[in-house]
């Protein structure tokens, strides 16, 4: 049986659309991995990517930062647009639309440097910063917004890798909203945590949704309804619903929402 994908009519004071993507199709060689993908994500609002293993919503989200142009037999068709302009454009340079659509994954992945120059990376390569002096409070901003300044600010030069996971991972966060990103991406972002330092990242997720649109893939569907507002369900490379997360997990629309978020498939 075929169902239609069902959304949720837009809401009273809905956010500017931030991200408008329209019939993407990805393929990996012969495998069709996302199938006539439509969505609208929108600014200030965390939006939740959820469904089992496999069903296309990392590789989803790695076409909002053209990250599937690193793997050879991957191929995006589509219309994908960030504030209205076309981000697979000839154009467009990969390397700035990932200065303005960060990415945060799965394992924390630190660079071999210091704590400083961690954050300091991605504004010196995009020429930022003027003096010593402004890197140094770029360092300080970013790394307050990752919530993790006061456990790091007397060790600077400490290497980034000596961290423990949960810090290395708010580090990491640091590190991509110190370009000053308009988007978040983060993939499974929680996965390699522990309970405590999942909760201090759900946290920082929920305080950097006032100044970025931010966009999660999860497995976890309890993470999904704490951290977000919007949640799209995938399944067997489809997006099957799409609407508020509320209304997802309580109400779905969709017979194969509602047997994934029962536990019926998965």
């Amino acid at each position: 049986m075929m169902y239609d994908i069902v959304k949720v009519g837009a809401m009273p004071g809905q956010n500017d659309i931030k991200f408008a993507a329209k019939d993407v199709q990805v393929y990996y060689g012969d495998n069709h991995a996302i199938k006539d993908v439509s969505v609208s994500i929108e600014d200030k609002t965390v939006t939740a990517f959820i469904g089992p293993s496999g069903c296309g919503k990392s590789t989803f989200l790695r076409c909002l930062n053209r990250m599937n142009d690193t793997i050879d037999i991957c191929r995006v068709q589509g219309d994908i647009r960030l504030d209205g302009q076309d981000i697979y454009d000839k154009r467009v340079d990969p390397v700035q639309l990932r200065a303005k659509v960060g990415m945060v994954f799965q394992k924390p992945n630190p660079f071999p440097k210091s704590i400083y120059d961690n954050i300091a990376y991605g504004p010196r390569i995009h020429g930022l910063a003027r003096s010593k002096a402004e890197l140094d409070e770029i360092v300080e901003k970013s790394l307050r917004r990752g919530a993790i300044w006061d456990e790091v600010k007397d060790r600077l030069l400490a290497p980034g890798t000596g961290l423990s996971g949960g810090q290395q991972q708010r580090l990491c966060i640091a590190r991509a909203i110190a370009t000053e990103p308009e988007v978040l991406l983060m993939d499974e972002p929680c996965s390699a945590l522990d309970p405590i330092a999942t909760g201090q990242v759900e946290e920082l997720i929920d305080e950097l949704r006032e100044s970025y649109s931010v966009v999660i893939v999860t497995h976890s569907m309890q993470q999904a309804a704490r951290v977000s507002q919007k949640t799209a369900f995938f399944h067997l490379g489809n997006l099957v619903e799409y609407g508020e997360t509320g209304q997802i997990f309580t109400n779905p629309l969709d017979p194969r929402t509602e047997s994934y978020i029962t536990g019926r498939i998965g």
